[in-house]
């Protein structure tokens, strides 16, 4: 990625973005964040312990599947943070969301009439969440084999990653939808979801991404335990608790 679109949808610079938004999480290097603080950093090592995600896709065809595994793999590839984006769950997460009554559109005027909106209107389609999101899929593979002659999930992570930035730049476009705002506002939010919310929907297994950024779950509803760790490192972070640990 170049530098403007790291800032844009590398994964270190969206963290930064969710943490500068609450608060409340300490912005220092996940490496050293917790140094001296009862905080051990995350590693390649911690991941042998992690829960495997759910299998089976409620939502997903294995075309589809298939686009979207690829799709996290890339924009969450394994490092000493985090296992790749499968492994972390996004896509069982992002699945489940869309089986469900988001990916229904069970609270969104469905009767139009459907005319042209302004960008920030968002997209005027008849067309559900999961209706969208995989109308995109076969959009998108669709141009990957014009333009690359292989469909998504067969490009380099190299190629990939282009490709997505492209997208979201709208500089590959379709006649049928409009790509960069399938990306922009469906896949992205979708993905960043996936990583920070409780493990019981499916993503962030193991809590991996709390653990990264510092973030202690629940626990964090506490008021004044936030006022007294805000920009610190809280004390409890090391050992995040989520939904499932409180039932």
């Amino acid at each position: 990625m170049n530098d403007n679109a790291h800032n844009k949808f590398g994964r270190r610079g969206f963290l930064q973005g969710v943490a500068a938004v609450t608060g409340a999480l300490s912005l220092s290097p996940p490496s050293t964040a917790g140094a001296g603080h009862g905080m051990p950093a995350a590693g390649a090592s911690d991941f042998r312990s992690l829960p495997v995600p759910e299998s089976g896709y409620q939502s997903l065809g294995p075309d589809e599947a298939g686009f979207v595994e690829a799709l996290v793999n890339v924009m969450c590839p394994a490092d000493s943070f985090t296992p790749n984006g499968v492994d972390c769950g996004l896509a069982i997460y992002i699945d489940r969301q869309l089986a469900g009554g988001f990916g229904k559109g069970e609270r969104l005027y469905m009767h139009g009439p459907w005319k042209a909106g302004k960008p920030q209107h968002g997209y005027q389609l008849p067309l559900t969440p999961e209706q969208f999101f995989k109308a995109g899929i076969a959009a998108a593979d669709e141009a990957a084999q014009q333009k690359l002659g292989r469909g998504f999930a067969d490009l380099k992570s190299e190629e990939a990653d282009t490709f997505l930035q492209d997208i979201a730049a709208g500089k590959i476009q379709d006649a049928r939808l409009p790509l960069d705002s399938w990306f922009n506002e469906l896949i992205y939010p979708l993905f960043v979801q996936a990583c920070f919310a409780d493990p019981m929907y499916g993503g962030n297994v193991g809590k991996v991404f709390w653990r990264m950024i510092g973030y202690p779950g629940l626990p964090a509803v506490h008021a004044d335990d936030m006022v007294q760790s805000r920009g610190k490192p809280y004390p409890a972070a090391g050992h995040p608790k989520s939904i499932g640990d409180f039932s």
